[in-house]
């Protein structure tokens, strides 16, 4: 089965740099639209990055736009997702996920993928 592990998660001050990264095993990883989610405490679960299986095509939150970066390695089987001045709103569990289905797009909505990791967690202080 499809497995997915997100690593590179901490503690950080506001305007500092984290780099997430996420390892998938048992499936075709170059097949697979890729995305980053989190999910802060009392709020639902929302879209934060995503990339095709190629990465010609990507997508990014309005509000982490210009900060945050979605890249993949596909002949390492892994997606990153490198993240710069951080806020303390960045503060959440984040998510990695995959699209085995995606054709050419990289989708933005929790229903499109079919396998997660258990995700890692960022917290950003004042």
């Amino acid at each position: 089965q499809v497995q997915l592990v997100e690593s590179g998660g901490g503690l950080v001050q506001a305007g500092d740099s984290l780099r997430l990264s996420c390892a998938v095993s048992g499936g075709t990883f170059r097949t697979f639209a890729m995305g980053w989610f989190r999910q802060a405490p009392g709020k639902e679960r929302e879209f934060v990055a995503s990339i095709s299986a190629s990465g010609v095509t990507s997508n990014t939150r309005n509000s982490v736009r210009g900060r945050f970066a979605i890249s993949r390695d596909n002949a390492k089987n892994t997606v990153a997702l490198q993240m710069s001045s951080l806020t303390p709103e960045d503060t959440a569990v984040y998510y990695c996920a995959a699209d085995r289905t995606a054709v050419a797009i990289a989708p933005t909505t929790v229903n499109a993928y079919d396998y997660w990791g258990r995700g890692t967690q960022v917290t950003v202080s004042s």
